[in-house]
């Protein structure tokens, strides 16, 4: 497999009242194509940060990022938002959607912004539905965000982070607002993606979300301070509860 995501020494930190915090210190990781990998630690550990260090979102202190072979600190503002608009795909917990549009036009919006999209206006809304059908949600795709329910959204959020076929998917507690229900069901979508051959690196707080990724890492005080690995989980009810169990024996012995 090919490195599609790695970094060298990254440190990240803010002055505050002219108090240094380091927030991040010498991180170094890899990440390879096709893997699933959860970012776990106690809160105010760093674990938000990494991702949007990693992800462009923001600039680091010092040190390396290279996504996809290119490294991201030397790029240009605007070269670093074409990146993550057509090589990145983003789901939040909070499921940021533009108000003013329908469910389908917030998904298809990424694809009329990038300028590597040839496709007619006709040609994006059915990718959009298509996505939408793929993810069970294609009843709301013109509906407003605020008549639908929120696993149907977070599904929408993750049709909208794969409409421009992203290598990468960065997810910061996707599952953290919603049900165990819903939250099973958009893990199920991002277990179904990753199979395809998407990258995730995923944020999260719930053993029972990062049972489900391939591969774990633990943070404190800004470090990585253990790694688990799980290989590719395959989806069976008893399977889940082994892994379940093995991870948060481990996670006790980091002091979870």
């Amino acid at each position: 497999m090919n490195t599609i995501l790695q970094t060298k020494g990254l440190c990240k930190t803010y002055v505050v009242n002219k108090h240094q915090n380091n927030v991040l210190k010498n991180i170094d990781l890899s990440i390879e194509e096709g893997e699933m990998v959860a970012i776990m630690g106690p809160s105010g550990s760093g674990k938000s940060t990494l991702l949007y260090c990693v992800s462009g979102m923001d600039r680091v202190t010092s040190g390396e990022v290279f996504f996809n072979g290119r490294e991201t600190a030397k790029l240009k503002d605007k070269e670093l938002a074409s990146l993550r608009l057509d090589e990145m795909g983003f789901i939040f917990q909070q499921m940021y959607m533009m108000k003013n549009l329908t469910v389908l036009d917030n998904i298809i919006l990424p694809a009329v912004k990038s300028k590597k999209n040839r496709e007619t206006r006709r040609q994006t809304e059915e990718r959009g539905r298509a996505l939408m059908h793929r993810l069970g949600i294609d009843e709301v795709g013109g509906n407003d965000i605020n008549e639908v329910s929120g696993g149907q959204l977070q599904r929408a959020c993750i049709c909208r982070s794969m409409i421009n076929s992203p290598k990468m998917i960065f997810a910061d507690e996707p599952t953290g607002a919603l049900n165990r229900r819903s939250s099973d069901e958009v893990m199920e979508e991002l277990i179904k993606l990753n199979r395809d051959g998407t990258t995730v690196m995923c944020v999260t707080h719930d053993p029972k979300v990062a049972a489900k990724c391939s591969r774990v890492l633990y943070l404190v005080d800004g470090g990585v301070v253990g790694e688990k690995t799980l290989g590719q989980f395959g989806g069976g009810e008893n399977e889940l509860r082994d892994r379940e169990r093995d991870l948060n024996n481990w996670l006790m012995e980091q002091g979870w």
